[in-house]
């Protein structure tokens, strides 16, 4: 893979001294922790990236914002998953969420394949994903009275959109922009357009995701 701007050491020191710079709590193991997982984290993000349409194959741009979001969000996951080292865990949690106002925190199971657009104010909780999400600004998955949603392959939320609760997305279903869906379930294949109970779910016209994955 293609390291745009950067190699692989230099981009080990950099995240280390951006560790190091915003969390001076004297714990100085970053960098080698980093160092162990980097190679599977940027193959993980490699498998994502190249089924995005809008990004180059095989690179990886350190100072591209949305590549930035979904880089750190795989190696906070796979060295939590590798090593279950919770203090850099949450330092590159906090570092995304600071950086990008992308709030995922590292151990939740985000998909194999998932895109994020614009990532200020995208909260995603613990639930389940399925492959093909995309997410853009100011997005929700979240609890709603204790239930939580489950998330179909191929679903996209647009802008300021959000999925609460007890809902069932359907594979394909696209929720359009300041649309929540509470409580509810969607059909596959749909375009999810209001809110709560004034919910509508039309037929989707067109296949939305072709915008943004090479599928």
């Amino acid at each position: 893979m293609h390291l745009k701007g950067t190699t692989r050491a230099q981009l080990v020191d950099y995240l280390a001294g951006q560790l190091d710079h915003m969390f001076p709590d004297h714990v100085k193991d970053a960098r080698a922790v980093i160092d162990r997982d980097l190679d599977h984290a940027l193959d993980r993000f490699r498998h994502c990236g190249n089924a995005v349409a809008l990004w180059r194959p095989d690179e990886f741009y350190y100072l591209h914002s949305e590549q930035n979001t979904v880089f750190l969000y795989y190696l906070a996951n796979t060295i939590w998953r590798n090593r279950q080292h919770e203090n850099v865990c949450a330092k590159l949690f906090y570092l995304n969420k600071a950086l990008n106002g992308f709030s995922c925190f590292y151990d939740v199971a985000l998909p194999d394949v998932f895109f994020v657009g614009h990532s200020p104010g995208i909260v995603l909780m613990r639930t389940t994903y399925g492959n093909y999400f995309a997410v853009y600004q100011n997005c929700t998955v979240g609890q709603n009275n204790g239930e939580k949603p489950v998330i179909g392959e191929r679903v996209m939320m647009y802008p300021n959109s959000a999925i609460l609760g007890a809902s069932r997305i359907g594979a394909g279903t696209v929720v359009a922009q300041g649309t929540a869906v509470i409580d509810r379930d969607t059909p596959e294949d749909c375009l999810a357009v209001g809110r709560g109970g004034a919910l509508a779910l039309k037929p989707r016209k067109r296949n939305y995701l072709a915008d943004v994955f090479r599928i």
